[in-house]
């Protein structure tokens, strides 16, 4: 391929990146750090949707785009189909596969905020662990609850939120003293499928905490679709 746009979002694309040159091109939306040891080039930002997208594809001479992003970046997956169904250049996806629950978890799977809220109402202390998303909603908190959010930034909460930023990976022993310090009694989580952040899911199965899983997205059908870094990194053959 003489020219790559790599849409980051998860580990692996950066990984992907670190074996992309000077031509090509990893795209990131902004949130987090921005990598300064990559050969390939780095744009940061949005491209203004799936039209936006197919633009920048036919301005920029793309010959592959390549979706890494989030599994649960399903409005970006969706405009990057589009873009490659509007200008005929193909797109290849990294599907990270979903966690699977084991023996003595108690996952419990909710389709959005709402059913979310519900079967929370029993619990005390949740640990949320889905991004920002809950801090649009600090001031609808139970009185009887007190939230814990952790985020990749720390920024501020309220008398019945804390919020805390840190980055993954994650240790089981930190995860044990988390859980404990703060008298977990439920996680709220997205199946990322992430070996960063799977440590959670362990001590909330050793504490017998119960889990509120939030469903995957839909996402696109793509022109060739793959679930490790290896096997993307063979077929691009660079």
């Amino acid at each position: 391929m003489k020219r790559i746009l790599l849409l980051g979002g998860v580990t692996e694309a950066l990984t992907i990146a670190r074996t992309l040159g000077p031509a090509h091109v990893y795209s990131l939306a902004g949130i987090g750090r921005v990598p300064s040891d990559l050969r390939c080039q780095v744009r940061v930002g949005g491209f203004g949707g799936a039209e936006g997208l197919a633009a920048y594809l036919l301005a920029e001479n793309i010959d592959l785009l390549i979706d890494a992003t989030h599994p649960y970046a399903a409005q970006i997956s969706a405009n990057a189909a589009r873009a490659a169904q509007l200008t005929g250049i193909p797109c290849w996806a990294l599907r990270r596969p979903a966690w699977q629950a084991q023996a003595g978890d108690d996952w419990r799977e909710v389709a959005d905020w709402a059913e979310l809220i519900e079967a929370l109402r029993p619990f005390r202390r949740p640990l949320f662990t889905l991004g920002r998303e809950p801090l649009q909603h600090l001031d609808e908190i139970p009185e009887q609850q007190f939230w814990t959010l952790r985020a990749l930034e720390a920024c501020p909460g309220n008398e019945r939120c804390e919020v805390i930023g840190a980055r993954g990976p994650f240790h089981l022993e930190d995860e044990r003293a988390l859980f404990e310090r703060r008298q977990i009694d439920v996680l709220i989580s997205k199946n990322s499928g992430s070996g960063a952040t799977e440590p959670k899911l362990e001590v909330a199965r050793e504490r017998g905490v119960p889990v509120l899983v939030l469903k995957r997205p839909e996402l696109p059908v793509v022109d060739r679709e793959f679930f490790t870094v290896d096997e993307m990194v063979a077929a691009l053959d660079l």
